[in-house]
Formats: structure tokens, sequence, C-alpha cells
């Protein structure tokens, strides 16, 4: 975001605030789909990992995530004033706890149902 800026091309703030986020989903879901398109991941590879303990909880996991990333798209779009915040957990998590920056969107639907929760139980 700093180069766009340096760089004078301002307007495209605009077009990243409103389509980065399915651009950025769409080619992460490109880059885990690739080994499978290219053939290093079979059908029976798939099969075979979820025969394991591990491998079913695995999907129940990878199940259970995509959930709540919806849910944190959602939550996005109804609740930006916790963008910033999230933004902010993010940074701290990425530099002093070694994480990785796909947190806001998993932060954002635990954040969901963690206000769902105490919406559901105030009223």
């Amino acid at each position: 975001m700093l180069i766009i800026k340096i760089l004078g091309f301002d307007d495209w703030f605009s077009i990243v605030e409103n389509k980065g986020m399915n651009i950025g989903i769409t080619i992460l879901t490109l880059a885990i789909l690739a080994p499978v398109a290219a053939g290093r991941i079979s059908l029976r590879n798939m099969v075979d990992s979820i025969s394991s303990t591990v491998g079913f909880l695995a999907v129940l996991m990878g199940v259970f995530a995509a959930w709540v990333a919806g849910k944190g798209v959602i939550f996005f779009k109804a609740s930006p004033d916790a963008i910033t915040s999230l933004i902010i957990g993010t940074i701290v998590g990425i530099s002093f706890f070694q994480g990785i920056a796909v947190g806001p969107l998993i932060a954002a639907g635990m954040l969901s149902l963690v206000v769902g929760l105490f919406s559901k139980s105030g009223s």
C-alpha cells in the first residue's frame, strides 16, 4: 500500500478496498488447488489422508475455519469499525507471536461468534 501511495496511484485504493478481499481469496484458493491441478495430489491421496484420525480432524477444522472466515466477511461488511482493531491485533500477532497475516478474516469470524453470543445472552 505504501508503494501504491508513493507512486501516486491513490485511485487504486478504492479498487483494492472494494475488490481486494475477493481477489486475495481467489489467489489463495488457486494456490491451495495448484498441487491437485498439477497432479502432485491425487484423489487417492486425498482419500488416504482422511482415513487417519488427524486427517479426519483436519477436514473438520478446515470446514470450521472456512465457516468462521465466511462469518468474518459478513462481519467486516456489517461492522467496518472493527476492522482497524482487527488489523492492529493481526500486526501484533505477526510482530510478536510469529503469526501470519491470514488472521483478520478468521478473527472477524470469531469476533462475530462472540458478539453473537453476548448479544443473545444480554437480550
